[in-house]
């Protein structure tokens, strides 16, 4: 009886580990980095720079798998560049603007002070069906002392598949906190993410593996007589 429930448990677990697998192959649902460059925003810690993107319809959600940022040269000495996610603020009156921060994303150990794009990974960061976030970006050092160069496009439709779609704009904030927009300007970046299976989906992942462990115990029985 151990035996069977071990090899039942054993092959379930096989089963959640195959949907995890598949799980891991990120979409891009978001890109905009084919169009060619017309600018900069400056991004400081007196520049905060953020653009609203709204997630597809997948019932299960999203895990976010990584942001890409093209950048224009860094103008000065910047330090602390930082990408974050934030959540849509609660507070309907201010309309779509980001609210708080649901976690930094990493990358390079090189700030983005060259020209190129630049690819920050998240970890744990998990988006809600037909939901508004915002990608935020800031830095440690006013712009006095230099700022990093997010590069814009003319403002026109970006790539989306899903359901997914960004506002072909951007939102500033000086501190962070009260925030101001949208203007025209089209910050360029591409988002990869895994849509994630609803729950029974992962049960029947695991049927096969309920399935074999009752016909082994019933081949041991007819065995036993």
């Amino acid at each position: 009886m151990k035996e069977v429930i071990f090899n039942g448990i054993f092959v379930f677990v096989i089963c959640m580990l195959a949907a995890q697998t598949a799980r891991s192959q990120g979409t891009v649902y978001l890109s905009n980095l084919s169009q060619p460059s017309v600018g900069s925003a400056a991004v400081g810690s007196d520049s905060w720079l953020a653009e609203m993107i709204s997630t597809g319809n997948n019932p299960g959600g999203y895990e976010l798998d990584s942001v890409q940022l093209a950048m224009a040269p860094a103008l000065g000495t910047p330090s602390g560049f930082t990408v974050m996610l934030y959540s849509r603020s609660t507070r309907p009156s201010l309309g779509p603007t980001p609210g708080s921060s649901l976690g930094t994303l990493s990358g390079s150990s090189t700030d983005p002070v060259t020209a190129g794009i630049y690819t920050y990974t998240a970890s744990g960061l998990t988006l809600s069906s037909s939901s508004i976030y915002f990608i935020v970006l800031t830095a440690g050092t006013p712009v006095a002392s230099g700022a990093y160069a997010w590069s814009v496009q003319n403002p026109s439709p970006i790539t989306s598949s899903g359901g997914w779609n960004a506002t072909v704009s951007v939102y500033t904030s000086v501190d962070g906190l009260a925030w101001s927009g949208p203007y025209s300007d089209d910050p360029q970046f591409a988002l990869t993410a895994t849509a994630v299976p609803e729950p029974d989906t992962l049960y029947l992942l695991g049927l096969p593996g309920l399935l074999f462990v009752a016909w082994r115990r019933w081949r041991a029985k007819a065995q036993a007589r």
